[in-house]
């Protein structure tokens, strides 16, 4: 075999991603009062140093809330709180009233506080709504600010002209796409443009993308792991991609991943309430600038985290990616559905 063989075939079985041998790193079975299953967290680090994942937690009735767990070294001994962090509130906020999930947490310098994007579900169907808070124990909601179907969302950690900068995931009854909004107070949300398409087709990210954690500022611009879903005769598979938008100009996707970077293998990632998922809504990075920890729910049952070098994601970007240019994110073929 020649050495550009060999390297090919090293590139086709390159892992980006190695999981924590402790996976499933929380389960049902840590929560101190009784819940069905715990999945999608958002996470954060705090002043301290401190792993916070704010965790979606399904309970015995089916509906969601979210409830904080902490740690040290944001793998073990986690600190969970004794009850619910954040409930519903359906009598004040009625989007609510079926639960609220999938919480991504940024951090907000100008306005020293977190923004938890989350969505938040009732009759007319799942919908975005953000509440901010400074501990993790008092939360000030803002509300439902984006019209049914919606979600997947997060906000950019610093404003845009003047503006604050969402992206978030519409639905429609054949394609759902990833958009970026624009507000001047977190509330009232604009100047909406589509940035990355779900591709036609057989490809692994037809069907529907979504935005998985907030993005991650690089040297070479924004760079998002975004998951997809694509239907198969056995049932939905979701997976993990990476694209790269331009850091002055953050609705221009500069290059997107040809192949997943990471889908269901292990055990509790295909076996559960929900198989073959792999959904992550949060991060954090090491002291170092460049270990990415990504938390994510596994089957829709329990959380896991696998850990990947920023450094080599951006070069294996670099060379599994198309480059991309206004065509390519146009709707020349009017694919608004």
């Amino acid at each position: 075999m020649s050495q550009t063989s060999e390297a090919k075939q090293k590139l086709q079985h390159e892992t980006l991603f190695k999981r924590e041998k402790n996976n499933p790193i929380l389960t049902a079975a840590h929560w101190p009062y009784p819940v069905n299953s715990v999945f999608n967290p958002g996470a954060t680090l705090l002043e301290d140093g401190t792993t916070l994942l704010l965790c979606r937690v399904e309970d015995r009735s089916g509906l969601s809330h979210l409830c904080a767990a902490r740690s040290k070294d944001g793998i073990s001994n986690w600190v969970i709180d004794k009850k619910p962090t954040l409930l519903p509130s359906p009598t004040e906020y009625p989007e609510e009233t079926w639960g609220i999930e999938d919480p991504r947490i940024t951090y907000l310098p100008e306005k020293k506080v977190y923004a938890v994007a989350y969505t938040s579900y009732s009759m007319p169907g799942p919908t975005v709504s953000i509440a901010l808070t400074k501990n993790f124990k008092k939360f000030e909601r803002v509300g439902m600010v984006m019209p049914p179907l919606n979600k997947d969302a997060a906000l950019l950690p610093h404003k845009i002209c003047g503006k604050w900068a969402m992206i978030h995931r519409p639905t429609t009854s054949h394609y759902s796409h990833i958009w970026i909004s624009f507000s001047t107070d977190l509330d009232h949300w604009g100047d909406h443009k589509m940035i990355l398409q779900a591709r036609r087709g057989p490809w692994w990210d037809s069907d529907k993308i979504g935005l998985s954690p907030p993005v991650i500022k690089t040297s070479e611009g924004w760079l998002m792991i975004y998951h997809s879903v694509r239907h198969t005769a056995s049932g939905a598979i979701y997976r993990i991609g990476l694209a790269l938008f331009d850091l002055g100009c953050h609705q221009t996707c500069l290059r997107r991943s040809d192949t997943w970077v990471l889908t269901p293998e292990a055990d509790y990632e295909r076996n559960g309430d929900v198989a073959n998922v792999i959904f992550p809504c949060g991060y954090t990075i090491a002291e170092d600038g460049d270990t990415l920890r990504l938390y994510y729910g596994g089957a829709d049952t329990c959380i896991g985290m696998v850990t990947g070098s920023l450094r080599e994601l951006l070069s294996w970007l670099q060379d599994n990616s198309k480059v991309m240019d206004n065509d390519d994110i146009s709707l020349r073929e009017n694919n608004y559905d």
